[in-house]
């Protein structure tokens, strides 16, 4: 276990971290309400009514039966499979995160939309989905009005979708009969909020549809309301940063996380922006390339343009801000929190867009492939600083002491064959291979998939903090020439592996020191880190060696009971914590990978904790 410095306002900072993130009114943990005090407030919903909670994105549930003192005797309460009715078809490898609306959970199987008794897991309908798949992310609930019943709304690749949320039927009003032509598909979550639907777009190279621009449309009739333009076009602010007519047809900068978020008293959407494509050579579009790596805050009724934060410019690294940004208060600044892959917690004003404690352009190294310009500086938070690994030398190569002698010899073997190794801090290039040169190979850190990922940033209104999971696997990689056919002149190289791992025992094993997975307190109220934890263990290794953290891209989930719980870790464990502390409290070892946030919810007062482990969904809860 990793501590960093503590808030010594204790006390009086959780107090006053409470009053700053709750903005309901509502009593904090412990709280009464005497004889002469206001009224007490309504009853706390046992539901959890979005991918993320709430508009906000926070992650946060208001029950508190589930407590500090009880969660070690969590048990298993009921499962429910997940996958598909032909055997033959492909699994579901779930990412899902339910939804609980009105006592009714909804979710998505392998070629399903289920609906369940959240107490038993039974099946209340499904909705058999031919000839696509259905997100393997979950679904959204729109709750109807002037005469229109709710409605469950997901996307099944191109296609976004509707269905009575009490029956499972296609909705006949929306598009063509329950079903919206997407054009560009998208993978995930759709945003509800009132009767805007907003969705994104996956455009991978060699992938189907177009420009990846983010879209809404209308929970009603299924028409489009907007669309905006990720690659800054001709009179918008931005578009200066793509040189000469770089930015026409240009593919990427797209809005492709799981879920978005929004400021509902201002209006404002949060998209976060994917790098251009290609991701890994800029020779084609020099400049800083807005809105690519970018948080944009558009109108949520017109999608008209209000502010951006561009968090790498002229990225090189694919380290996009992977998952929207979380929202919360800093006494009366409105504030929000975002990710990147390359290891970075920015938290902005989310009104303006200015960072609340400062960023500072660094030196970053320039690239040696020829015609590429790369950015000089890049910008990093003051505070908090890195929640992962940065940098690498020879020194940080994993010993036999720290894990295992196989290991060692076998990333030693690793390093041995990748020639020179290159690492010059954050935001190292890929240097460039020329014919017949020396064998020379960037190892860059926190590397390809993050960093932190998709699970983003979690709110926890107990104390005042901000949790992000991390993980450190570095990405190796170098430029070429490219061959004829190629439409530009140079192409990253392919490399086996990728990363800078090997695998022994069927388990990716990193080839720097451990931590290899962490889980990080920041305190919204100063920036600093409150505390970091270790986060998963190795069964391969030794005992006794086997607490180095694990890979991982979901997130945590907080409660009013002072936990928090995580999933996502591939030792396929679900874990929670104790958020004041970062003490682990409980730990469960899950049937499958539990790629995927956790959610709770509560049925008559009965507090439960749900999760996908891959092709099965199952549900806690004390006896």
């Amino acid at each position: 276990m990793t501590r960093a410095h503590t808030n010594p306002g204790g006390l009086f900072i959780a107090v006053l971290s409470w009053l700053w993130l709750a903005g309901c009114g509502s009593p904090g943990p412990g709280d009464t309400v005497g004889d002469d005090a206001a009224p007490p407030t309504a009853a706390v919903s046992g539901d959890w009514p979005m991918y993320r909670y709430d508009l906000a994105a926070t992650g946060y549930s208001p029950l508190g039966e589930i407590t500090v003192a009880n969660v070690s005797t969590l048990t298993e309460a009921w499962t429910h499979s997940l996958t598909p009715v032909d055997p033959e078809a492909r699994g579901p490898n779930s990412q899902m995160t339910p939804i609980v609306v009105d006592g009714v959970l909804y979710g998505t199987a392998a070629d399903r939309v289920v609906a369940l008794d959240p107490a038993t897991g039974a099946e209340l309908w499904r909705h058999a989905v031919d000839g696509a798949r259905p997100s393997r992310r979950g679904v959204s609930y729109w709750p109807g009005g002037a005469g229109l019943k709710p409605r469950i709304i997901f996307t099944t690749g191109l296609h976004l979708r509707a269905v009575d949320a009490a029956t499972g039927t296609p909705v006949e009003a929306f598009g063509a009969a329950g079903l919206v032509e997407l054009g560009v598909p998208y993978n995930s979550v759709p945003m509800v909020a009132g009767n805007v639907v907003v969705v994104g777009a996956n455009t991978p190279p060699g992938s189907i549809g177009g420009i990846g621009n983010a879209r809404a449309y209308d929970a009603r009739t299924g028409e489009r309301l907007w669309e905006f333009s990720s690659v800054a076009q001709p009179g918008e602010p931005g578009h200066d940063t793509w040189e000469g007519d770089s930015w026409q047809d240009r593919l990427g900068a797209n809005a492709w996380p799981f879920y978005f978020s929004m400021d509902e008293e201002r209006g404002l959407v949060y998209l976060p922006l994917a790098s251009p494509i290609p991701g890994d050579y800029g020779g084609d579009r020099s400049g800083d390339n807005l809105y690519g790596n970018s948080v944009v805050a558009v109108d949520a009724e017109t999608g008209a343009y209000r502010w951006h934060f561009q968090t790498i410019r002229h990225d090189l690294w694919d380290a996009d801000p992977p998952a929207p940004p979380a929202l919360f208060d800093i006494g009366e600044v409105p504030a929000l929190g975002v990710t990147t892959k390359s290891g970075y917690l920015y938290i902005l004003n989310r009104e303006t867009g200015e960072p609340i404690y400062g960023v500072e352009d660094i030196d970053v190294a320039p690239s040696d492939v020829p015609g590429e310009e790369t950015a000089d500086t890049q910008p990093v938070p003051l505070r908090p600083t890195g929640l992962s690994r940065l940098t690498y030398d020879s020194a940080d190569l994993v010993t036999a002491e720290m894990t295992s002698a196989e290991h060692a010899a076998a990333c030693g073997e690793l390093v041995g064959s990748l020639g020179e190794i290159f690492n010059a801090g954050p935001f190292t290039p890929w240097v460039y291979r020329a014919p017949g040169s020396p064998l020379r190979t960037t190892l860059s850190f926190p590397g390809q998939v993050g960093g932190a990922n998709w699970g983003g940033v979690t709110v926890d209104r107990e104390t005042g903090y901000l949790l992000v999971t991390t993980q450190d696997m570095g990405a190796l990689g170098f430029v070429e020439d490219a061959p004829d056919d190629h439409p530009l002149a140079y192409r990253r190289g392919t490399m086996r592996p990728g990363s800078f791992t090997v695998r022994l025992d069927d388990t990716t094993l990193p080839c720097q020191a451990p931590p290899w997975g962490r889980l990080t307190a920041v305190d919204a109220a100063t920036g600093d880190i409150a505390w970091q934890e270790t986060l998963g263990v190795t069964d391969s290794l030794p005992d006794g060696k086997q607490a180095t953290g694990r890979l991982i891209r979901a997130g945590a989930i907080t409660t009013a009971g002072g936990l928090a719980f995580v999933a996502g870790t591939d030792d396929n464990r679900l874990r929670a914590f104790e958020t004041a502390t970062g003490r682990e409290v409980w730990t469960e070892r899950l049937s499958g990978f539990g790629n995927a946030n956790p959610m709770t919810y509560a049925v008559d007062g009965k507090q439960y904790v749900a999760v996908a482990a891959n092709d099965t969904l199952v549900a806690y809860a004390l006896p």
